[in-house]
């Protein structure tokens, strides 16, 4: 046996190593079910110590499987090609790593998903796929049964919420409890900068919205609600819509907080005090680049965590792949975090 460095060369080594065949070690490796647990992560935390990694060819021509994880992004949904995806992968990417898996992003016009989810499958290029955005009546995943394809999805569709496998954000709850507070605090004209309302996410939210106006006996407003891309320059163009209107609102609610900063840009611009003249809450993905807490941008916020989606996304959908148990559905909430920019209607 030849050890330098701290690293094992091959699989040979790590079984003389361990006192096991290679057949074994072969197996825990790659998450054969007949491998007890304990041997199982004696092999893995060996392994890890001594920096072995088995050869990807092989591994696929040993089990069959292309230890490959599919994300199919369609071009027209400029949204999922943003840093609220790019924080998903990295949650996603880690657990891959971990776990020994490689990771295909295919970037396609939004017609082609059907053909390229079904060559992804038949040229066996990955083991399962993660869909993403969800939408009404989405069609992705009967075509995902149909292939026989294992999958994941982050969010919800209008199926049965028992008949496959997701990872969402309680977004009505969260919605309802935001406006809850606005209302509270005294406001009775709140705006909505929504996402897109073809999506399912964006669609639950407005549902929560109007849902805790209505139980204050309010009807919400549609000429102070949008639904749109979540950027900058759309929320800052329907703000400052908003504030030019015969009958301002004094709350708005936003599904980001990229969609914050532009309905910010345009109160300020209209020399209006944020938390003292016009509230502001929003939906915050904790994302890396963007602090949007008390001590980065102050907003008060509706706070889960993207790229703990991604990590709950990927580990699901690996047991799945794995033949191991799995917990079919996680519903996250999301946490009111005051900050700076809300408080009373002014006087």
């Amino acid at each position: 046996m030849c050890i330098a460095g701290g690293f094992v060369a091959n699989l040979k080594e790590l079984a003389e190593m361990l006192g096991l065949s290679q057949t074994t070690i072969s197996r825990a490796l790659n998450g054969y079910p007949e491998v007890s647990e304990d041997t199982r992560q004696r092999v893995i935390a060996a392994a890890d110590q001594h920096n072995y990694r088995p050869n990807s060819s092989a591994r696929r021509l040993a089990t069959g499987k292309a230890r490959t994880i599919g994300h199919v992004v369609p071009i027209s949904h400029h949204d999922m090609i943003n840093p609220h995806f790019s924080d998903f992968i990295a949650g996603a990417g880690a657990v891959y790593s971990q776990r020994g898996y490689d990771m295909l992003i295919t970037v396609v016009e939004a017609a082609r998903q059907a053909d390229t989810y079904r060559s992804l499958h038949r040229d066996r290029r990955v083991d399962g796929v993660i869909l993403h955005g969800p939408v009404v009546n989405d069609p992705r995943p009967d075509l995902l049964d149909e292939l026989g394809l294992p999958y994941v999805v982050h969010g919800r569709t209008l199926r049965d919420e028992t008949s496959y496998h997701w990872v969402d954000v309680n977004n009505f709850r969260s919605f309802r409890r935001a406006t809850r507070h606005l209302l509270e605090l005294g406001h009775r004209r709140i705006a909505l900068i929504n996402g897109w309302e073809n999506m399912m996410f964006a669609r639950r939210r407005r549902e929560g919205f109007e849902a805790a106006l209505a139980e204050a006996g309010l009807t919400a407003d549609p000429s102070i609600m949008v639904a749109d891309e979540m950027i900058d320059p759309t929320a800052y163009a329907a703000m400052k819509r908003f504030l030019d209107s015969p009958s301002p609102p004094t709350a708005v609610m936003c599904s980001s907080v990229l969609s914050a900063l532009g309905a910010l840009r345009a109160i300020r611009e209209h020399r209006l005090e944020p938390g003292r003249e016009v509230s502001v809450i929003c939906h915050d993905d904790r994302l890396s680049f963007l602090d949007a807490s008390g001590d980065g941008l102050g907003l008060t916020t509706m706070r889960s965590g993207i790229r703990e989606a991604g990590s709950h996304c990927a580990n699901m959908l690996i047991d799945l792949i794995e033949g191991r148990q799995t917990v079919p559905h996680i519903l996250l909430e999301a946490e009111l975090v005051a900050g700076r920019t809300t408080g009373p209607p002014p006087s």
